[in-house]
């Protein structure tokens, strides 16, 4: 359980890291790469579940909005 709640932690770390610096980027600069969960014991279907990411500006501020 705790690897699991870990790896949790980490990630929404990095989410947090990632939305940071989304809003605070240059217009014309690249966006960001969307960080890449950590691995848990056991699960190997990560990448097959579909796991859809916000990666432009816009998604971001649409998952924001009220």
């Amino acid at each position: 359980m705790t690897d699991y709640l870990l790896a949790h932690a980490v990630d929404q770390l990095a989410e947090a890291n990632w939305m940071f610096a989304m809003v605070n980027r240059d217009e014309d600069a690249e966006p960001p790469e969307y960080p890449t969960p950590l691995r848990r014991p056991g699960d190997d279907h990560r990448e097959e579940a579909g796991v859809q990411h916000l990666t432009t500006a816009g998604e971001v501020a649409e998952f924001f909005a009220p």
